[in-house]
């Protein structure tokens, strides 16, 4: 039960569906207050009239659906003339048996040349002969309407004088009231002003097309689920501008000659996988998809008959061979291979006639894309996808160039693991690029810098783990969605900027929390969004404290090692500081000027008034010590002054340079240590700039130089014995009597 008023107030209601509801009363002013109502639905509402259906004052209706009911009567109210605006009127599945001519009154009194009726599923067994003359409807729909062939012959031909824009006839597929169907029953459409007509499921082949020769003056027709045997060549001189064949089975594939044809739908058919060349010169629309059919040398006008044509639709057959460049089919707006399989597609410049392409599909096509003009042409082309096909070693190379008004391409499922550099430069008007589905690792943004308009980038299903920190900069700053789910993410502080970035293009995001990590373990399955830099910050903190203790100890290792004797001396400094000095010089040469040294130095100085005692490697050292620990510690700690003997040989030991290097840290820790250079020889300076230190040293203080003559000895040994004496305690008169007893030991020897 639905009360007066029940929907008052609802001004702005524009949709009412009361579908399955038991309905027993209607008040008259049920439906008052839907002063905007377009669609009521009344299905299966137990409605047995429309008599006493109360909508006389729903004036802006357009859509009123009564199917399912029990309605017996198809007698059309009077308050119908008070819907100017119905559009359509389902009676279909009632219980409507006859129709006779007052019930179509109104309809004579107030024309509604736009509505559609639909009588479908109707036991309709009578019409009574002119009860449709001089109406005008805009559909008029009677499918599983009668019981028999000859009721539906009769019923036919009852219409006659009704002028309708669309005719269909036929069954539905679950639905079959005709056991053989007889081309005879459609006579009466002779008699009818049919714009459009149309055929559904028709289980019994037709096998004339005599039918066709009432509807020559059509614009349209259209086969839907028929099955067609033996048919002849359709009426040339007919005047059909519009000839559908949906799901049909036909034994060959129809010869079609038409001059007035400009469209054509030859989709979903069975029973032919050969394509016939076509004659139709003034074709602009074909759709030949789903259908199995196999094409050598596609595609010329003289394929196709035509040189108008503006739409192609070849999607979902079989191979498709390309022969040709489109020839005489210079008019193309919209191509569509997708799902068939083209060969030789990628082997030249297929499309180098189709300069006003704006649509092109070939998707799927199983097409490898080795040659990189396999688009040169296409310049005005706006959309592109070729989902699902291969590039020669999974890399996108340059082949967009020339296709500067793109603003749609699609890339999505063709394994591509990378982009050749300038691969999308030209294209300034792209406005969504699909790249899902691929094998990317990173994101290399620095290919899409150019593309200012890009509003849509679909990056998802992929194998990116971040985006590099350098290549955020390039990234476009105009897409309105990005979609980023399905990929491999690391979720680690080595990717922080990047991590941070997503979360800064939220707003842009498609789908945000299904942005997962994939790694580090404990983060997978963890939307991206919940990373944390504050983590990062501190493992920073602590990599850095550690890096920074590592480098201390390795610089501590380092010094260590490098001045291990310079530390071993400091300690000697330490330890005998304070004790005697046992030699008045520790003496460092080369061994090849051991010679000199024995036969001059030691016999000069240890012989000679005051004598001094001399530390000399071959003779003072403690056997089973080390070297460096003997020069040390028998050397410097025990010694007042080094005296070093420099030469070519000195300059070319590396031991010589050690004990020098050693002597010279030893004069600095030690205040009273001096060291007395002897150069023993001309030495290069170009050798002797080797060693920058002892060159600086011998350039800044005084040294001894050997003379090997009577006055040069006489001046270098006096010199020498001066430099010892410095610090060198000793008696004049003990050193007298040695030197008087000298000559007396001599002689007793």
């Amino acid at each position: 039960m639905i009360d007066d008023d029940a929907f008052q107030g609802l001004h702005h209601l524009s949709t009412l569906i009361l579908t399955g509801n038991p309905i027993k009363n209607l008040a008259l002013g049920a439906f008052s207050g839907l002063s905007s109502l377009q669609k009521l639905v009344a299905v299966e509402t137990n409605l047995a009239s429309l008599e006493d259906f109360p909508i006389r004052h729903l004036k802006t209706l357009k859509e009123l659906n009564v199917a399912h009911n029990i309605i017996c009567s198809f007698k059309l109210p009077e308050y119908f003339s008070s819907l100017p605006n119905l559009e359509q009127l389902d009676l279909s599945n009632n219980q409507i048996q006859s129709i006779y001519q007052e019930d179509l009154q109104i309809l004579h009194q107030m024309p509604l040349p736009q509505l559609s009726l639909d009588l479908s599923l109707n036991p309709i067994k009578f019409i009574q002969p002119g009860a449709f003359k001089g109406i005008t409807l805009h559909q008029l729909t009677l499918r599983n309407s009668f019981d028999s062939i000859d009721v539906m012959k009769t019923c036919i031909q009852s219409l006659a004088g009704l002028k309708i824009h669309r005719l269909v006839l036929g069954e539905f597929r679950n639905e079959r009231n005709w056991e053989d169907f007889d081309i005879s029953a459609l006579e009466g459409l002779c008699d009818i002003t049919i714009e459009e007509f149309k055929i559904v499921y028709l289980r019994d082949a037709l096998t004339d097309v005599g039918l066709f020769n009432c509807l020559a003056n059509v614009s349209a027709i259209s086969l839907v689920s028929v099955q067609i045997h033996r048919f002849k060549d359709f009426p040339k001189d007919s005047k059909w501008q519009a000839l559908e064949f949906v799901s049909c089975k036909f034994d060959q594939f129809p010869k079609l000659e038409i001059f007035s044809l400009k469209r054509l739908i030859f989709t979903a058919n069975r029973g032919s996988d050969t394509f016939v060349n076509y004659e139709l010169p003034n074709l602009e629309f074909l759709d030949l998809s789903r259908n199995g059919l196999s094409f050598k040398g596609c595609c010329s006008h003289s394929d196709l008959g035509t040189t108008r044509l503006k739409y192609l639709d070849m999607s979902y057959n079989d191979i498709i061979t390309m022969g040709s460049n489109f020839q005489g089919l210079e008019q193309l707006e919209h191509l569509d291979f997708r799902h068939s399989k083209l060969t030789r597609a990628s082997e030249f410049s297929v499309f180098l006639s189709l300069n006003k392409l704006l649509y092109l599909d070939i998707s799927y096509t199983h097409t490898q894309v080795a040659f990189h003009g396999i688009f040169d042409g296409l310049i005005s082309l706006q959309v592109l996808k070729m989902a699902g096909n291969s590039f020669q070693d999974n890399v996108l190379p340059n082949i967009l160039t020339g296709l500067a008004n793109l603003t749609f391409v699609d890339l999505s499922e063709c394994q591509l693991e990378q982009v050749s550099p300038g691969a999308f430069d030209s294209l300034l008007k792209l406005q969504v690029l699909n790249m899902s589905h691929n094998k990317f690792l990173t994101l290399d943004t620095l290919h899409y810098k150019h593309l200012y308009s890009l509003q849509v980038l679909d990056v998802s299903f992929n194998n990116i783990v971040a985006f590099e920190r350098q290549e955020l900069q390039h990234f476009p700053s105009s897409p309105a969605l990005l979609n980023l789910t399905q990929n491999d993410f690391a979720c680690i502080c080595e990717y922080q900027s990047f991590l941070q970035w997503v979360k800064d293009k939220r707003q842009f995001l498609v789908e945000d929390d299904q942005i997962l990590c994939a790694t580090p373990s404990h983060m997978k399955g963890i939307p991206v969004l919940n990373f944390r830099n504050t983590t990062c910050q501190m493992s920073k903190t602590i990599i850095s404290v550690s890096v920074l203790s590592v480098l201390m100890v390795s610089l501590v290792i380092v010094l260590v090692y490098k001045f291990y004797f310079h530390l071993m001396l400091l300690a000697g400094c330490k330890k005998y500081g304070g004790g005697e000095n046992t030699y008045d010089a520790f003496v460092i040469y080369s061994s090849q000027d051991e010679d000199w040294v024995r036969n001059e130095l030691v016999k000069n100085l240890e012989e000679g008034v005051p004598p001094f005692q001399l530390c000399l490697h071959y003779r003072d050292f403690i056997p089973g010590v080390a070297i460096a620990a003997n020069i040390i510690q028998e050397g410097f700690h025990k010694s007042r002054k080094v005296i070093v003997v420099v030469s070519q040989h000195f300059i070319q030991s590396r031991w010589c340079i050690f004990e020098y290097e050693i002597a010279q840290t030893w004069q600095f820790l030690s205040s009273h240590a001096g060291i007395i250079f002897i150069v023993l020889q001309k030495v290069e300076k170009s050798l002797l700039r080797q060693q920058v230190e002892l060159y600086r040293l011998l350039s800044r203080n005084t040294y001894l130089e050997w003379e090997d003559s009577a006055l040069g000895r006489h001046i270098f040994w006096r010199r020498l014995r001066k430099a010892l004496l410095d610090g060198k305690p000793w008696n004049p008169e003990v050193a007298a009597d040695a030197g008087g007893n000298q000559p007396e030991a001599a002689a007793s020897t």
